[in-house]
Protein backbone atom coordinates (compact mmCIF):
# COMPACT_ATOMS: atom_id res chain seq x y z
CA UNK A 1 0.00 0.00 0.00
CA UNK A 2 2.83 2.40 0.83
CA UNK A 3 4.45 1.68 -2.54
CA UNK A 4 1.16 2.35 -4.33
CA UNK A 5 0.76 5.75 -2.69
CA UNK A 6 4.32 6.74 -3.57
CA UNK A 7 3.80 5.75 -7.20
CA UNK A 8 0.58 7.76 -7.37
CA UNK A 9 2.31 10.83 -5.91
CA UNK A 10 5.13 10.51 -8.46
CA UNK A 11 2.61 10.14 -11.29
CA UNK A 12 0.69 13.19 -10.05
CA UNK A 13 3.90 15.22 -9.88
CA UNK A 14 4.83 14.22 -13.42
CA UNK A 15 1.36 15.12 -14.68
CA UNK A 16 1.66 18.53 -13.01
CA UNK A 17 5.12 18.94 -14.54
CA UNK A 18 3.70 18.25 -18.01
CA UNK A 19 0.86 20.73 -17.48
CA UNK A 20 3.22 23.41 -16.15
CA UNK A 21 5.75 22.90 -18.96
CA UNK A 22 3.18 22.87 -21.76
CA UNK A 23 1.42 25.87 -20.23
CA UNK A 24 4.71 27.77 -19.98
CA UNK A 25 5.61 26.99 -23.59
CA UNK A 26 2.16 27.99 -24.82
CA UNK A 27 2.25 31.29 -22.92
CA UNK A 28 5.83 32.04 -24.06
CA UNK A 29 4.85 31.29 -27.67
CA UNK A 30 1.91 33.66 -27.34
CA UNK A 31 4.38 36.30 -26.17
CA UNK A 32 6.52 35.70 -29.28
CA UNK A 33 3.39 36.15 -31.39
CA UNK A 34 2.72 39.51 -29.73
CA UNK A 35 6.33 40.59 -30.40
CA UNK A 36 6.07 39.65 -34.09
CA UNK A 37 2.75 41.51 -34.35
CA UNK A 38 4.28 44.65 -32.83
CA UNK A 39 7.52 44.41 -34.86
CA UNK A 40 5.99 46.04 -37.92
CA UNK A 41 5.12 49.28 -36.12
CA UNK A 42 7.35 49.75 -33.06
CA UNK A 43 11.06 49.46 -32.21
CA UNK A 44 12.33 46.44 -30.33
CA UNK A 45 13.72 48.59 -27.52
CA UNK A 46 10.29 50.10 -26.84
CA UNK A 47 8.66 46.68 -26.66
CA UNK A 48 11.39 45.38 -24.33
CA UNK A 49 11.41 48.39 -22.00
CA UNK A 50 7.66 48.21 -21.42
CA UNK A 51 7.84 44.42 -21.10
CA UNK A 52 10.58 44.63 -18.48
CA UNK A 53 8.87 47.40 -16.49
CA UNK A 54 5.94 45.01 -16.03
CA UNK A 55 7.95 41.83 -15.50
CA UNK A 56 10.57 43.12 -13.05
CA UNK A 57 8.13 43.99 -10.20
CA UNK A 58 6.57 40.54 -10.54
CA UNK A 59 9.99 38.89 -10.35
CA UNK A 60 11.00 41.15 -7.44
CA UNK A 61 8.02 39.88 -5.45
CA UNK A 62 9.08 36.30 -6.23
CA UNK A 63 12.63 37.06 -5.04
CA UNK A 64 11.22 38.53 -1.83
CA UNK A 65 9.04 35.46 -1.24
CA UNK A 66 11.49 32.69 -2.18
CA UNK A 67 14.91 34.18 -1.43
CA UNK A 68 15.90 37.66 -0.25
CA UNK A 69 16.88 40.94 -1.85
CA UNK A 70 20.37 40.41 -0.41
CA UNK A 71 20.78 37.54 -2.88
CA UNK A 72 20.64 40.09 -5.71
CA UNK A 73 24.02 41.55 -4.69
CA UNK A 74 25.56 38.56 -2.95
CA UNK A 75 28.22 36.12 -4.06
CA UNK A 76 27.91 35.18 -7.73
CA UNK A 77 25.81 38.23 -8.64
CA UNK A 78 28.45 39.51 -11.08
CA UNK A 79 28.53 36.23 -12.99
CA UNK A 80 24.73 36.15 -12.98
CA UNK A 81 24.58 39.64 -14.52
CA UNK A 82 27.16 38.58 -17.13
CA UNK A 83 24.92 35.64 -17.97
CA UNK A 84 22.00 38.06 -18.20
CA UNK A 85 23.85 40.19 -20.75
CA UNK A 86 24.53 37.11 -22.89
CA UNK A 87 20.87 36.11 -22.64
CA UNK A 88 19.83 39.66 -23.56
CA UNK A 89 21.80 39.48 -26.79
CA UNK A 90 20.39 36.01 -27.53
CA UNK A 91 16.78 37.06 -26.88
CA UNK A 92 17.29 40.24 -28.92
CA UNK A 93 18.62 38.16 -31.81
CA UNK A 94 15.65 35.78 -31.60
CA UNK A 95 12.93 38.43 -31.66
CA UNK A 96 14.73 40.31 -34.44
CA UNK A 97 14.69 37.06 -36.41
CA UNK A 98 10.94 36.51 -36.01
CA UNK A 99 10.34 40.04 -37.30
CA UNK A 100 11.63 38.89 -40.71
CA UNK A 101 10.96 35.13 -40.67
CA UNK A 102 7.98 32.87 -39.96
CA UNK A 103 7.99 31.94 -36.26
CA UNK A 104 8.21 28.24 -37.10
CA UNK A 105 11.48 28.82 -38.98
CA UNK A 106 13.07 30.78 -36.12
CA UNK A 107 11.91 28.30 -33.47
CA UNK A 108 13.11 25.30 -35.49
CA UNK A 109 16.61 26.82 -35.84
CA UNK A 110 16.57 27.83 -32.16
CA UNK A 111 16.07 24.19 -31.18
CA UNK A 112 19.72 23.62 -32.03
CA UNK A 113 20.29 25.12 -28.55
CA UNK A 114 20.45 21.80 -26.62
CA UNK A 115 23.03 20.58 -29.13
CA UNK A 116 25.17 23.67 -28.49
CA UNK A 117 24.81 23.01 -24.74
CA UNK A 118 26.19 19.51 -25.27
CA UNK A 119 29.19 20.95 -27.15
CA UNK A 120 29.86 23.66 -24.54
CA UNK A 121 29.50 21.33 -21.53
CA UNK A 122 32.94 19.89 -22.21
CA UNK A 123 35.15 23.01 -22.23
CA UNK A 124 33.01 25.02 -19.76
CA UNK A 125 32.04 22.37 -17.21
CA UNK A 126 34.58 19.62 -17.81
CA UNK A 127 31.84 17.15 -18.73
CA UNK A 128 32.59 14.24 -21.04
CA UNK A 129 30.67 14.45 -24.33
CA UNK A 130 29.66 10.85 -25.02
CA UNK A 131 29.28 9.23 -28.45
CA UNK A 132 25.48 9.45 -28.51
CA UNK A 133 25.70 13.20 -27.93
CA UNK A 134 28.12 13.65 -30.83
CA UNK A 135 25.71 11.69 -33.04
CA UNK A 136 22.87 13.99 -31.96
CA UNK A 137 25.02 17.11 -32.41
CA UNK A 138 26.09 16.18 -35.96
CA UNK A 139 22.55 15.16 -36.94
CA UNK A 140 21.08 18.34 -35.48
CA UNK A 141 23.51 20.60 -37.28
CA UNK A 142 22.69 18.85 -40.57
CA UNK A 143 19.07 19.80 -39.89
CA UNK A 144 20.07 23.42 -39.22
CA UNK A 145 22.02 23.57 -42.51
CA UNK A 146 18.98 22.24 -44.37
CA UNK A 147 16.80 24.98 -42.84
CA UNK A 148 19.27 27.81 -43.43
CA UNK A 149 19.83 26.48 -46.98
CA UNK A 150 23.09 28.38 -47.65
CA UNK A 151 23.40 27.11 -51.24
CA UNK A 152 20.09 28.58 -52.37
CA UNK A 153 21.56 32.00 -53.17
CA UNK A 154 18.85 33.70 -51.09
CA UNK A 155 20.19 33.21 -47.56
CA UNK A 156 18.00 35.10 -45.10
CA UNK A 157 20.24 37.03 -42.65
CA UNK A 158 17.56 36.63 -39.97
CA UNK A 159 18.27 32.88 -40.00
CA UNK A 160 21.77 33.65 -38.74
CA UNK A 161 20.20 35.73 -35.94
CA UNK A 162 18.12 32.71 -34.92
CA UNK A 163 21.24 30.54 -35.02
CA UNK A 164 23.17 33.00 -32.84
CA UNK A 165 20.18 33.04 -30.48
CA UNK A 166 20.53 29.27 -30.05
CA UNK A 167 24.26 29.62 -29.38
CA UNK A 168 23.81 32.53 -26.95
CA UNK A 169 21.08 30.74 -25.00
CA UNK A 170 23.19 27.59 -24.88
CA UNK A 171 26.14 29.54 -23.49
CA UNK A 172 23.94 31.20 -20.85
CA UNK A 173 22.27 27.90 -19.91
CA UNK A 174 25.66 26.25 -19.46
CA UNK A 175 26.85 29.23 -17.42
CA UNK A 176 23.71 28.95 -15.28
CA UNK A 177 24.96 25.63 -13.87
CA UNK A 178 27.83 27.57 -12.29
CA UNK A 179 25.76 30.63 -11.31
CA UNK A 180 23.06 28.62 -9.52
CA UNK A 181 25.63 27.34 -6.99
CA UNK A 182 25.57 30.78 -5.33
CA UNK A 183 22.53 32.60 -6.75
CA UNK A 184 18.90 31.47 -6.23
CA UNK A 185 16.94 30.89 -9.48
CA UNK A 186 14.55 33.77 -8.70
CA UNK A 187 17.46 36.20 -8.27
CA UNK A 188 19.02 34.90 -11.48
CA UNK A 189 15.75 35.57 -13.35
CA UNK A 190 15.65 39.09 -11.86
CA UNK A 191 19.23 39.78 -13.02
CA UNK A 192 18.32 38.58 -16.51
CA UNK A 193 15.32 40.87 -16.81
CA UNK A 194 17.25 43.79 -15.33
CA UNK A 195 19.92 43.38 -18.02
CA UNK A 196 17.16 43.18 -20.66
CA UNK A 197 15.94 46.56 -19.40
CA UNK A 198 19.47 48.00 -19.42
CA UNK A 199 20.20 46.85 -22.98
CA UNK A 200 16.81 48.01 -24.26
CA UNK A 201 17.23 51.43 -22.61
CA UNK A 202 20.67 51.86 -24.19
CA UNK A 203 19.26 50.97 -27.61
CA UNK A 204 16.42 53.45 -27.08
CA UNK A 205 18.89 56.25 -26.31
CA UNK A 206 21.14 55.38 -29.28
CA UNK A 207 18.39 55.19 -31.90
CA UNK A 208 16.59 58.24 -30.52
CA UNK A 209 19.76 60.34 -30.75
CA UNK A 210 20.84 58.92 -34.13
CA UNK A 211 17.97 58.52 -36.58
CA UNK A 212 19.12 56.10 -39.30
CA UNK A 213 16.05 56.72 -41.44
CA UNK A 214 13.95 54.15 -43.28
CA UNK A 215 15.37 50.62 -43.46
CA UNK A 216 14.04 47.92 -45.78
CA UNK A 217 14.98 44.73 -43.93
CA UNK A 218 12.35 43.93 -41.28
CA UNK A 219 14.86 42.90 -38.61
CA UNK A 220 16.91 46.10 -39.02
CA UNK A 221 13.74 48.22 -39.12
CA UNK A 222 12.60 46.61 -35.85
CA UNK A 223 15.99 47.43 -34.32
CA UNK A 224 16.44 51.02 -35.54
CA UNK A 225 12.88 52.39 -35.68
CA UNK A 226 12.43 55.47 -33.42
CA UNK A 227 10.32 55.30 -30.27
CA UNK A 228 6.74 56.58 -30.58
CA UNK A 229 3.65 56.50 -28.41
CA UNK A 230 1.61 53.32 -28.94
CA UNK A 231 -2.12 53.06 -29.52
CA UNK A 232 -4.26 51.84 -26.63
CA UNK A 233 -4.49 48.33 -28.10
CA UNK A 234 -0.75 48.09 -28.78
CA UNK A 235 0.10 49.43 -25.31
CA UNK A 236 -2.17 46.77 -23.81
CA UNK A 237 -0.34 44.15 -25.90
CA UNK A 238 3.04 45.36 -24.59
CA UNK A 239 1.77 45.27 -21.01
CA UNK A 240 0.36 41.78 -21.59
CA UNK A 241 3.75 40.70 -22.96
CA UNK A 242 5.47 41.61 -19.68
CA UNK A 243 2.97 39.57 -17.70
CA UNK A 244 3.17 36.52 -19.98
CA UNK A 245 6.96 36.37 -19.76
CA UNK A 246 6.92 36.52 -15.96
CA UNK A 247 4.16 33.89 -15.75
CA UNK A 248 6.01 31.60 -18.19
CA UNK A 249 9.17 31.85 -16.07
CA UNK A 250 7.23 30.88 -12.94
CA UNK A 251 5.55 27.93 -14.69
CA UNK A 252 8.88 26.68 -16.05
CA UNK A 253 10.30 26.81 -12.54
CA UNK A 254 7.31 24.86 -11.17
CA UNK A 255 7.65 22.27 -13.95
CA UNK A 256 11.31 21.59 -13.23
CA UNK A 257 10.57 21.52 -9.51
CA UNK A 258 7.83 18.90 -9.97
CA UNK A 259 9.88 16.38 -11.95
CA UNK A 260 13.39 15.61 -13.19
CA UNK A 261 14.73 17.94 -15.86
CA UNK A 262 15.29 15.00 -18.23
CA UNK A 263 11.55 14.27 -18.01
CA UNK A 264 10.42 17.89 -18.44
CA UNK A 265 12.82 19.05 -21.17
CA UNK A 266 11.21 17.18 -24.12
CA UNK A 267 7.92 19.01 -23.55
CA UNK A 268 9.65 22.29 -24.39
CA UNK A 269 9.68 21.03 -27.98
CA UNK A 270 5.91 21.66 -28.03
CA UNK A 271 6.95 25.24 -28.90
CA UNK A 272 7.27 24.02 -32.50
CA UNK A 273 3.56 23.12 -32.50
CA UNK A 274 2.62 26.55 -31.15
CA UNK A 275 4.92 28.34 -33.61
CA UNK A 276 3.29 26.58 -36.57
CA UNK A 277 -0.29 27.04 -35.33
CA UNK A 278 0.03 30.66 -34.18
CA UNK A 279 2.09 31.61 -37.23
CA UNK A 280 -0.57 30.16 -39.51
CA UNK A 281 -3.58 31.59 -37.66
CA UNK A 282 -2.23 35.08 -36.95
CA UNK A 283 0.16 35.75 -39.86
CA UNK A 284 -0.81 33.18 -42.49
CA UNK A 285 2.70 31.68 -42.46
CA UNK A 286 2.93 28.19 -43.94
CA UNK A 287 6.20 26.35 -43.11
CA UNK A 288 8.27 25.45 -46.17
CA UNK A 289 9.60 21.98 -46.94
CA UNK A 290 13.14 22.87 -45.82
CA UNK A 291 11.77 24.03 -42.46
CA UNK A 292 9.70 20.87 -42.03
CA UNK A 293 12.54 18.52 -43.01
CA UNK A 294 15.30 20.37 -41.19
CA UNK A 295 13.14 21.06 -38.14
CA UNK A 296 12.17 17.39 -37.90
CA UNK A 297 15.85 16.38 -37.96
CA UNK A 298 16.75 18.93 -35.25
CA UNK A 299 13.82 17.85 -33.05
CA UNK A 300 14.68 14.18 -33.54
CA UNK A 301 18.34 14.83 -32.67
CA UNK A 302 17.42 16.68 -29.48
CA UNK A 303 14.92 14.04 -28.38
CA UNK A 304 17.40 11.25 -29.17
CA UNK A 305 20.01 12.96 -27.00
CA UNK A 306 17.54 13.32 -24.11
CA UNK A 307 16.46 9.66 -24.44
CA UNK A 308 20.06 8.42 -24.57
CA UNK A 309 21.05 10.57 -21.58
CA UNK A 310 18.19 9.13 -19.53
CA UNK A 311 19.16 5.59 -20.58
CA UNK A 312 22.80 6.16 -19.55
CA UNK A 313 21.69 7.60 -16.19
CA UNK A 314 19.37 4.63 -15.60
CA UNK A 315 22.15 2.14 -16.38
CA UNK A 316 24.45 3.96 -13.95
CA UNK A 317 21.82 3.81 -11.19
CA UNK A 318 21.20 0.11 -11.83
CA UNK A 319 24.94 -0.59 -11.71
CA UNK A 320 25.25 1.28 -8.40
CA UNK A 321 22.34 -0.71 -6.93
CA UNK A 322 23.90 -4.01 -7.99
CA UNK A 323 27.25 -2.92 -6.56
CA UNK A 324 25.66 -1.95 -3.24
CA UNK A 325 23.83 -5.30 -3.04
CA UNK A 326 27.06 -7.21 -3.69
CA UNK A 327 29.02 -5.19 -1.13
Amino acid sequence: MAFSMTSQTTADNKLLAVLYACGAVGIASSGDTVVKWLSGSYPVHQVLVIRCLIGIPILASIVHKNASFASLIGRGAGLSVTRGLIMSSAYLAFILSIAAMPMADSVAIYFAMPLFVAVLAGPMLGERVRLHRWIAIIGGFIGVIIMINPGSGVLEPAALLALYSALGYAFSQTLARRVVRNVPPAAMAFHTNATYLLVASLLAVIFTMFDVGAVQHKSLAFLTRPWHWPSAIDLAAMLLLGSTVAIAMVLFGMAYKSAESSFVAPFEYSAMFWAVVLGLLVFGDVPGLTTLWGGTIVLAAGLFMLWADRRVDRLKRDAMKIESLNA
